[in-house]
């Protein structure tokens, strides 16, 4: 047996079924695994990827030594069985490409035809016990025992559930104390206690919310011919010139389901009388006005008050948040009826009385509250500007709950409290579990029930706080009805979420219908720094790791929000988990601009590079705890060089070597080919191996490999580009072949010296500019159909065209692009007038905004009377403008005149920009108007010019993709 066995994601990973099915997964919000109801974590993985990279990390490529070795089993007999094997252990039981394929044409046609999956979501298939008996004799065989798989930085838990799933010994690790808990809820106990827990949630549960009903009921009433189900609030300050209550309604729409339409009207005056505050009405069906409902009292940060229709300044409303100013105002009440009709109702003084009961009881209980610990103490801490909720006279977590909320939160922790001693009496060691288990229903409460949970008008459901990644403000929220409702849910979502993820845990590897043979599973949960790990040297066979994403998500300021809670209830039960005043921001792996406020200008490079060093000691104690001939793998999905750029040194100054990488579709689509998939949708597994120390004292430059670099990046975009990967995603798949051929040679040094002129270690960044620029060369070839460069304008409008598949993208990345394709700059661009910037965007202009007038005469853009042009795409805006303008027979004379009909870059402009451009229709209508124009102009005049065939979508296809099946 092999010292290093060669493992089957350094040959192969099936990466465009994973792609798909990662997009499956995640497709629709109601059909995700239910891990990912539990309890709420940031970007987790979808569990088919996850779990076919942490197994492919183990398992030996196919040879024949291994077929020798199973004679018996015919999945191991040929490379092409063993490959099936794969799929088939991840869940994949069909073909998801010919699906996909049918997919799409469907989307294309708007045809209605038979679900083309004729298998169930890959997360679904328990996979048999003869699988897992023959997988775990195959790994055995290799490695001498079952292998451990573990995760330094494990979140939200898809990489340790998928593996534990499987039957293998699982580490999964978090220096997050919520996340922390999320594993354990998520994956240790369901693994360890399965199915037999559920009967026990269900009474125990059951206890906790009829506890917390019975003592919140009188703040809830309802009426005799209805149930209250949500209470719709605006916050509202006091006109600055009359003194009048202002809500602050972005629109007063409630529904705008056609024939069921309910919208608020505001009234400010009574029998001719002048109100202090608005009272509101409801007005449903016919007698809604539209025009009124889509009015508003606040737009982009200011607001307008209904009194005298002058404008309030922004700093004015936080002013008044900040003074304490800020009242909360019911404006409308959602009820179901008897019937089991949804509607809305104007609040009633029942409900007002309620709410000031509440209001009177929490002031009653605060302080003793605060004193015992039921409530959280804590100040919200500094965020990052853009997360920043502070202006708004939020400065205590529990400032973000009104009075009533916060009494339902605060009554829902003391009787958690008084339940541990009734629970630990009466179940022994279940007792723990079960209460673990019991206390994420306070996470789901506090997601849902906050003044950041906000109403779907589109989707008459609540949005929860986390919508988005972020704390953002909301002029209107909503409120559960806390008393039968919130709870109830909660436990509701406990039981299906615990239920359906003990279920696919115990029906896997169930040698028996009525799974009482249930796999053995070893699961240890880890809270503390990654870099920090309590295993020993050499205790892991795959490091398989979802690292934080350089700034994408700020996990410890959002996790904030539960974690002040949860410390007083599950940190009864794991009090090491929740040991400090607030979540591990110090030590957290992010590049987090908000510890580095003060250093000015310095304040980005200095957050890089601390996620550089802290990523690097993680990677570092990755290799400590890896055995000599184990794997690390690195899941990463970012667009952004700089993040590239971090993690890539971080692995090579820990001591890898990046074998292999694979670009896997695991990104939820954000709309079928009309909405513009600008930025990176595909996580990227790096495939690390331990690097040996060089022998050879020869110094290695860039430009020693250079060549080397420009061949792996076109090789591996080649590669790509077949199956399927394109834009940004293509980029990015071009960055690990890259840093493969860096880490093989490391350390090597940049061909440019330090200030000093000595030699300084080459940034992953000067590396991977080599590789964008192998593929602006590859891809322009491909549009134009030949290798020649245009000009660089023109170039960049073609490859930000192909690259983005939308006007408008993401600053970074257009940066980058402009620099792979001649040295360019946004600046430069800006001035040429073939983009403009704004907030990290960069959005390319139509013909009619880059029209120059006077003075701009000689500069690049559109001049119909100029008598010649510098840069094609001048030449083929202009045409396009006179089209648009004057018309087909006006642009043709001025195609003659400047003899562009026969103009062979001309033409090869005209073939780039039709391969380019979205050729895409809704509903008859170009979604880029230039692509329909450009489709005339060649039609008419340039019939060398081949027309990619054009779609049109139907509505339908943007918001209700599955209603192209027929549904069984």
């Amino acid at each position: 047996m092999s010292t290093k066995p060669r493992v089957l994601i350094e040959d192969w990973l099936p990466v465009a079924e994973l792609g798909i099915e990662s997009r499956r997964e995640r497709g629709a919000a109601s059909a995700l695994p239910p891990l990912s109801f539990l309890h709420i974590w940031w970007a987790r993985r979808p569990l088919v990827a996850s779990a076919a990279v942490a197994l492919a990390g183990v398992l030996p490529a196919w040879s024949e030594e291994l077929a020798k070795a199973f004679p018996e089993a015919v999945e191991l007999q040929d490379e092409a069985a063993y490959r099936r094997w794969l799929l088939h252990l991840v869940g994949i039981w069909g073909d998801p490409i010919i699906a996909r394929r049918m997919y799409d044409v469907a989307v294309a046609t708007g045809q209605r035809i038979p679900n083309p999956y004729t298998y169930k979501q890959a997360f679904r298939n328990a996979i048999p016990r003869t699988d897992i008996d023959l997988l775990h004799a195959v790994l055995i065989h290799t490695w001498g025992e079952l292998p451990v798989i573990a995760d330094p930085t494990a979140g939200g838990g898809s990489i340790p559930w998928a593996a534990s799933r499987l039957g293998l010994p699982v580490v999964a690790n978090d220096l997050n104390g919520v996340a922390a808990s999320v594993l354990k809820a998520g994956v240790e106990i369901p693994a360890t206690r399965g199915l037999d827990l559920l009967p026990e949630l269900k009474k125990w549960g059951g206890i906790l919310v009829n506890r917390v009903e019975e003592r919140l009921k009188e703040y809830f009433p309802s009426g005799k011919a209805e149930t209250v189900a949500t209470y719709l609030y605006a916050n509202a300050i006091p006109c600055p010139r009359t003194g009048r209550l202002v809500p602050l309604l972005p629109d007063k729409w409630l529904r705008k389901t056609a024939g069921k339409e309910a919208a608020v009207r505001m009234l400010t005056e009574y029998d001719g009388v002048e109100l202090p505050e608005p009272i509101f009405e409801v007005a449903l069906g016919r007698d809604v006005d539209k025009t009124d409902a889509s009015t508003g009292t606040t737009a982009r940060g200011k607001a307008i008050s209904p009194y005298d229709n002058l404008i309030i300044d922004g700093d004015d409303i936080k002013q008044a948040a900040q003074t304490g100013q800020m009242k909360q105002v019911l404006y409308a009440v959602a009820i179901r009826k008897p019937s089991g009709e949804r509607t809305f109702r104007a609040p009633n003084q029942t409900d007002l009385d309620a709410i000031a009961a509440a209001e009177d009881k929490y002031a009653e209980v605060k302080d003793l509250w605060l004193a015992t610990g039921i409530l959280p103490s804590e100040e919200i801490p500094d965020l990052i500007p853009k997360h920043e909720i502070r202006p708004y006279g939020l400065t205590f977590w529990t400032d973000m709950f009104t009075p009533r909320m916060a009494l339902v939160h605060g009554t829902f922790v003391e009787e958690f409290a008084g339940l541990v001693s009734d629970v630990r009496d009466a179940l022994g060691d279940l007792a723990d579990p079960v209460l673990f288990e019991l206390a994420l229903m306070q996470g789901k409460a506090l997601n849902y029930n906050s003044r950041l949970a906000s109403w779907h008008v589109s989707k008459q459901v609540m949005r929860s706080v986390f919508e988005r990644h972020d704390f953002s403000f909301k002029w209107t929220f909503a409120e559960f009805e806390g008393a039968t409702a919130l709870y109830a849910w909660c436990l509701d979502q406990l039981l299906a979420a615990y239920g359906g993820i003990a279920r696919l845990l115990d029906e896997t590897g169930a040698s028996t219908s009525d799974l009482e043979d249930r796999l053995p599973r070893e699961v240890t949960v880890l809270q503390g720094s990654g870099a920090s790990l309590a295993l020993p040297d050499g205790a892991v066979t795959h490091v398989c790791m979802d690292p934080p994403y350089y700034d994408n998500v700020m996990y410890a300021e959002l996790a904030d929000f539960f974690y002040v809670w949860e410390k007083r209830t599950l940190g009864r039960l794991v009090p090491e988990y929740f040991r400090d005043a607030l979540t591990d921001k110090d030590n957290e792996a992010v590049a987090n601009i908000a510890r580095f406020l003060t250093m000015g200008k310095r304040r980005q490079e200095l957050a890089d590079l601390d996620y550089e060093t802290k990523m690097t000691s993680i990677f570092a104690e990755c290799r400590r705890v890896l055995s000599g001939d184990g794997v690390l793998s690195v899941m990463f999905t970012h667009k952004k060089a700089d993040a590239w750029d971090t993690l890539g040194m971080g692995l090579l100054q820990a001591g890898f070597t990046i074998e292999t990488s694979w670009p896997v579709n695991t990104e939820m689509e954000s709309g079928l080919h009309i909405r513009a998939l600008n930025s990176a949708q595909s996580t990227i597994m790096l495939v690390c191996r331990k690097r040996e120390d060089r022998t050879s004292d020869v110094k290695v430059y860039l430009d020693d490999i250079e060549q080397e670099i420009r061949r792996a990046a076109r090789e591996a975009a080649t590669r790509y580009q077949h199956d399927g990967i394109e834009g940004v995603d293509l980029l990015l798949s071009t960055y690990g072949p890259t840093l493969s051929v860096i880490s093989r040679s490391w350390p090597v040094y940049s061909s440019t010296p330090d200030e000093d002129g000595r030699d300084k270690l080459l940034r992953p960044e000067d590396a991977l500019a080599l590789a964008r620029e192998e593929i602006v060369d590859l891809r322009r070839s491909r549009l134009v159909g030949k290798a020649a460069k245009v000009d660089t304008l023109t170039d960049f409008v073609l490859l930000a065209w192909d690259t983005f598949a939308a006007r408008e993208f993401p600053f970074d990345t257009a940066r980058l692009l402009a620099l792979a394709v001649g040295g360019l700059d946004i600046d430069t661009l800006e001035r040429a007038k073939v983009v403009s910037k704004s907030a990290g965007k960069v959005t390319l202009l139509s013909p009619s905004e880059r029209v120059r007038r006077g003075g701009d005469s000689n500069a690049p853009g559109v001049r119909p009377e100029a008598a010649s042009f510098d840069y094609i795409i001048d030449a083929v805006d202009t045409t396009l403008y006179i089209a648009e303008h004057d018309g087909m027979p006006a642009a043709k004379r001025f195609l003659d005149k400047h003899g562009y009909t026969n103009e062979a870059g001309f033409i090869s402009t005209l073939q780039g920009l039709v391969n380019a451009m979205p050729r895409t229709k809704l509903k008859g209508e170009w979604v880029v108007p230039e692509a329909g124009r450009l489709d005339i102009l060649c039609t008419l005049y340039f019939p060398d010019v081949i027309l990619p065939e054009a779609t049109d979508v139907a509505t339908l296809v943007e918001d209700k993709p599955e209603a192209l099946f027929e549904m069984e």
